[in-house]
């Protein structure tokens, strides 16, 4: 797909506000168009900063008259020293000294740029929470900017976008065109932003909300209570990576957060590893983490739970990335692949056959169990699965140990039909828990492979033979596992259907 992105910088604007004789200087340089900031340091050479190269001025230093020139001609300071001109996007950012005053401005040119969303479109429309990650400067506000605008025009959507530093929506009471229809609500102080986050659900019923710069603990979990509302949630926060997030502790909710857990000397050894480790701590508030590496480079983790899960464990993350050519297209690529490492890795110790029907609900036969204990994990965790109280129909046995010693008949009978079991030691939550997150993480696995193996041996047919071969039904994500393995082979992919019935079809 090839999209022509169009940019809109009101640059004449910008260049109103700076003294003549800097203007002046500024219009003699060559490539203006790129131009990302014009700083202006009392005592220092004015300085005007490209991608590629800076260029001073003219010789004389800034004086105190110039810097107060630009403040005039701005719009007022808030309490993140920042500033703007009226309906435009243009960012002015001051310097103060010890008493107050402005002893230095960054003036930085706002785009917006029509065209860029493109690239993650497809992920925009599945009305999933999207958290957008990149360093400063780099494009995730104009990629913000965007959604807002094509979720509120084109799909119709009620977007309220949290506006911190008017960077979003611009300077002045009436937002910018860049964000079309969608509705803007300022906010007063940064250490208010939260609270406004939460006004916005609470007063306008949005569909949709767009938040720029998550940056602390309170907007956080303002950011899960959003979520639990069944509120979109679009939004950008600090840091560069899905593992900085992870080590932010103050912004690791936004991912699930993270505790310690201490296991059991047996499941330790099961598990082979120590007897404290760290896992998630409750489900994601954003289901996709978009990393922005180059403004056309993304790096996109279409599943932040088991993303995060797997980097707990000790797996190096492995994304999927896309990236726009020059000529315009999106492109999909990927730094290995995925398919491959999925199907080399081992599976869980004596797991091999215990699974007899895909998870897509996990069905757990309780013996001794708390039902109370193991419903609440299923919610906290996020699982889709359910009680079952005959055996022949569960795909997993969890019981208590004392049970297992009083009575071992109902496990003797699990084992002959192949239905894996699972002991605690008590009936505490967090053993509860450790266990619903153990066999979820077995039946995820179990599921790939069994994914994986069936489209192999569907290539086989169709490269022995010819004609298509239609798989089983998959989410998502092993559907892209699916189609991954059919390209290294050669042959065309494509999903057909309808969710929950949405499978691959592979043909020469």
């Amino acid at each position: 797909m090839k999209v022509e992105s169009q940019v809109i910088d009101d640059l004449q604007l910008m260049l109103e506000v700076l003294p003549d004789a800097i203007k002046r200087r500024l219009e003699s340089q060559a490539g203006l168009e790129q131009l990302l900031e014009v700083v202006l340091d009392l005592g220092r050479r004015a300085e005007a900063r490209f991608p590629n190269h800076s260029a001073h001025l003219g010789e004389e230093p800034v004086s105190q008259q110039e810097i107060q020139h630009v403040v005039d001609r701005v719009g007022e300071f808030g309490g993140d020293n920042r500033a703007g001109i009226q309906r435009t996007l243009h960012r002015i950012s001051a310097i103060r000294n010890r008493v107050g005053r402005v002893v230095g401005l960054t003036c930085r040119v706002g785009r917006s740029v029509y065209g860029t969303v493109d690239i993650i479109r497809d992920i925009v429309e599945t009305g999933k929470n999207i958290l957008l990650l990149g360093r400063p400067g780099i494009g995730k506000t104009t990629k913000l900017r965007e959604v807002a605008r094509v979720l509120a025009d084109e799909f119709g959507k009620r977007v309220i976008v949290v506006d911190t530093s008017n960077e979003i929506a611009g300077d002045g009471d009436i937002p910018h065109p860049g964000i079309g229809a969608a509705r803007r609500m300022q906010v007063p102080r940064p250490d208010l932003q939260h609270a406004v986050m939460i006004e916005a659900v609470e007063n306008h019923m949005p569909e949709v909300i767009v938040i720029d710069e998550i940056s602390a603990e309170a907007e956080a979990l303002a950011a899960r209570t959003i979520a639990e509302r069944g509120v979109q949630l679009v939004a950008t926060a600090h840091g560069n990576t899905l593992e900085n997030l992870l080590m932010n502790p103050s912004l690791c909710d936004l991912i699930g957060g993270v505790h310690a857990v201490t296991l059991s000397d047996e499941e330790a050894r099961r598990r082979e590893t120590q007897k404290t480790v760290l896992e998630r701590k409750a489900p994601p508030t954003f289901d996709i983490v978009v990393e922005i590496m180059e403004i056309d480079r993304l790096a996109i983790h279409h599943d932040v739970a088991s993303t995060v899960d797997w980097m707990l464990a000790g797996q190096a993350p492995n994304p999927e990335i896309r990236l726009r050519s020059e000529d315009g297209s999106v492109e999909v690529v990927a730094p290995q692949e995925m398919s491959k490492q999925v199907a080399d890795r081992p599976l869980p110790a004596g797991a091999q056959g215990r699974w007899k029907r895909r998870p897509g609900v996990m069905r757990i036969f309780p013996y001794g169990v708390s039902r109370g204990k193991l419903e609440r994990a299923f919610r906290d965790i996020a699982v889709a699965a359910q009680i079952v109280n005959i055996l022949e129909d569960a795909d997993a046995v969890l019981a208590l140990r004392a049970h297992e010693r009083r009575d071992s008949s109902k496990l003797s009978e699990a084992a002959d039909r192949g239905i894996p079991v699972t002991v605690i030691r008590s009936n505490t939550y967090a053993q509860v828990a450790a266990a619903v997150r153990e066999l979820r993480r077995d039946a995820v696995e179990l599921a790939e492979h069994a994914a994986l193996e069936e489209a192999r041996q569907a290539i086989e047919r169709v490269v022995a033979g010819g004609g298509t071969e239609e798989l089983s039904p998959h989410n998502a994500y092993i559907r892209r596992l699916q189609h991954r393995l059919a390209n290294q082979h050669g042959l065309r992919s494509e999903s057909v259907g309808v969710e929950p019935w949405r499978r691959a079809r592979i043909s020469r």
